[in-house]
């Protein structure tokens, strides 16, 4: 699944290929999400969490930074960073602990920090496509 573009012609499509990569990820996983507004990155997010087991809602934390579900296959936690300036805000809402609770960590709008992933992190990027609801989702590790 991952090194792929998928095309995705529906919401239902976008949480399909979420769900899919959710299947295979593992504790200590992390995985960027970049993007522009009303792309469907939550949505994808919601497709993994269903596929990591998680049966409850999922939403956008735009305004908590962060959401954490907690009775999946490992802990998720889905970060967005649309609102935070910078490296030291992230690292103020205590990322490093996040990231060494073995869970697994979600970011929406990680092109605000992408120096803070490793070279082992799961890139999605989620572009409009040709049509109203297309969606290109291309899925790559970061080099």
């Amino acid at each position: 699944m991952v090194d792929e573009t998928y095309i995705s012609h529906s919401v239902t499509e976008t949480e399909r290929l979420g769900y899919e990569l959710g299947e295979t990820l593992t504790g200590g996983d992390v995985v960027a999400l970049s993007g522009g507004l009303g792309v469907g990155k939550t949505a994808f997010v919601r497709g993994i969490a269903a596929g990591l087991g998680f049966s409850g809602f999922v939403g956008s934390p735009t305004f908590t930074l962060v959401n954490e579900y907690l009775n999946g296959a490992f802990p998720l936690f889905h970060f967005d960073f649309y609102r935070l300036d910078g490296i030291n805000e992230i690292l103020g809402i205590g990322w490093d602990d996040y990231a060494d609770r073995g869970g697994i960590c979600i970011i929406e709008w990680s092109e605000r920090c992408i120096e803070l992933f490793a070279d082992d992190t799961i890139c999605v990027d989620i572009r409009f496509g040709e049509f109203r609801d297309d969606r290109i989702v291309r899925i790559s590790r970061r080099r």
